[in-house]
């Protein structure tokens, strides 16, 4: 009897931790975009106006959080985005690659989901509709030990709360 129950609670537990931290804000229409056009999760924050995607994150360089020109372009496009959809909140994800400390790559996760924040405010987007968390170097999109992965990991990515 204590097996059982005991193997009841371990798959109750594994179906727990299964919850997806899914970015669709409503029904896929197959397109990777959903009814209101929020993005699934795969690069695009949603499709704008003209249709085009608005791409979910921007990169830094190395030890910074000063977003560059291309990184400004991508943030106007998520600002115009999020200005169309009045109703969504998001969080911006601060990420950093595998070297340093962890607590330094935190912080500089922070510095750069603060820096997208402070760039979309900027822009007209309401600071009450974001917030900010910091993963530093333990989600990284790519794994190597290279300055191409590490280049994809310095970054902040913004994610529609659910």
């Amino acid at each position: 009897m204590k097996k059982t129950a005991l193997a009841l609670a371990t798959a109750l537990l594994l179906l727990t931790a299964c919850d997806s931290s899914s970015t669709d804000n409503g029904g896929v229409d197959g397109s990777g975009v959903g009814a209101n056009g929020a993005g699934t999760g795969n690069g695009v924050l949603g499709q704008s106006a003209d249709g085009t995607n608005v791409t979910d994150r921007v990169y830094f360089a190395t030890n910074s959080s000063v977003i560059d020109s291309e990184g400004q372009a991508s943030l106007d496009r998520q600002a115009g985005w999020l200005k169309q959809y009045e109703t969504v909140n998001v969080v911006l994800e601060g990420h950093a690659d595998e070297r340093g400390t962890r607590e330094f790559n935190i912080a500089l996760g922070e510095r750069r989901a603060t820096a997208a924040k402070n760039y979309l405010v900027s822009q007209g987007v309401a600071a009450s509709r974001i917030s900010t968390i910091s993963y530093g170097k333990e989600r990284p999109a790519v794994t190597g030990n290279d300055e191409g992965s590490w280049s994809q990991n310095r970054r902040a990515v913004t994610v529609i709360a659910n």
